[in-house]
């Protein structure tokens, strides 16, 4: 793909959004995917009783503490101009950002802890009540690419599958078991803001996941540097081979301490999975740190950090300062989130 392409590959191509409706149908009922939980459980999908047991068991793996890193109020330099860079996502220019004090997990929320939310609270997923979430194709058998519609032409990877979900992340015949500790994926902004306000935290702002993504380091493109792979060392997962079709190595998710981690211990910042925030795609920060946490009204949630699809023979979006944008009722299997929390002021 020439340098070209690169630049004209819309961030759609990272986190496509639930198709809209046609021109003649009102946009608050889609067609393809309702708001509604479906009457027909999808072909091979869990039976309540069988979901209700298998979130008991991927929960059991759940610890009981909730890990932040804490951040003094700080400047710091935002965004790039580097050549590796997309303009055209607002990656530019780089300016200076201030983060007042906060704290951030150093991992993204895994299977487990969100399965441990659902046991507590009985949260249906978005992509539960939709009947189907987004999966790449090469992680699907033949019959069930061929079962599942391709929902943007230009992004023929992207598979909408009746019965992904987050303890299902391709569909019916899959399983969360043995992912336990991998982040959680087939959620929604919005299931990320509920999981977040279960446990008395929050979205981060994109301000501040970029502070704390970075890890001290100024104007690095990666959370270690300025080299993608250190002495020939692979330092994140992205995409093993040339995408989408190109497939040298396993492709996927892996668990959420994998490598080593930044300056100032998060893990995996860049690659794995990309992390929703609560700052809309258009205007920076949407919330300020001590809000809830919803985007700006109008725009679409920020993604942060690229994931396993990413790889340069496509996109450079595995960066520190890449940026992307879904919805907040889309449900990815590439997209997770981490939890931020604002401290209480001294009087």
């Amino acid at each position: 793909m020439t340098e070209a392409q690169h630049h004209s590959a819309s961030a759609s191509c990272c986190s496509p959004g639930r198709p809209e409706a046609p021109q003649d149908a009102p946009k608050s009922t889609p067609t393809i995917t309702p708001t509604v939980t479906p009457t027909t459980t999808p072909p091979g999908a869990l039976e309540p009783a069988a979901r209700a047991a298998l979130v008991s068991r991927l929960a059991a793996a759940a610890g009981s503490q909730l890990s932040l890193i804490g951040f003094a109020a700080d400047r710091f330099r935002m965004g790039s101009e580097d050549p590796q860079a997309y303009s055209e996502d607002g990656e530019g220019p780089v300016r200076t950002a201030r983060v007042e004090a906060f704290a951030i997990s150093p991992t993204t929320v895994t299977v487990a802890e969100f399965a441990r939310f659902v046991q507590a609270t009985g949260h249906l997923t978005d992509a539960e009540r939709h009947g189907d979430a987004l999966v790449f194709e090469g992680l699907l058998d033949p019959a069930q690419r061929a079962a599942a519609p391709a929902p943007e032409p230009l992004t023929p990877w992207w598979r909408q599958v009746r019965g992904a979900a987050w303890f299902a992340p391709e569909g019916p015949g899959s399983t969360a078991v043995g992912r336990e500790e991998h982040p959680v994926t087939q959620v929604s902004q919005r299931d990320a803001q509920a999981y977040a306000d279960w446990v008395g935290a929050r979205l981060p702002t994109e301000t501040e996941w970029e502070y704390a993504a970075r890890g001290g380091l100024d104007q690095q493109p990666y959370p270690w540097g300025s080299e993608r792979d250190p002495e020939g060392r692979r330092r994140m997962n992205i995409f093993p081979g040339e995408f989408p079709q190109g497939v040298v190595g396993e492709v996927g998710t892996c668990a959420a301490k994998s490598f080593e981690p930044n300056g100032y211990g998060l893990y995996n910042t860049t690659g794995n999975v990309w992390e929703w925030t609560a700052s809309g795609f258009t205007g920076g920060d949407a919330a300020a740190p001590g809000a809830s946490g919803a985007a700006r009204s109008g725009s679409d949630p920020v993604l942060r950090g690229g994931s396993y699809m990413c790889h340069s023979s496509y996109c450079r979006r595995y960066r520190t300062s890449a940026r992307t944008c879904a919805s907040a009722e889309t449900s990815l299997g590439h997209t997770g989130f981490r939890l931020a929390f604002t401290p209480a002021r001294p009087d």
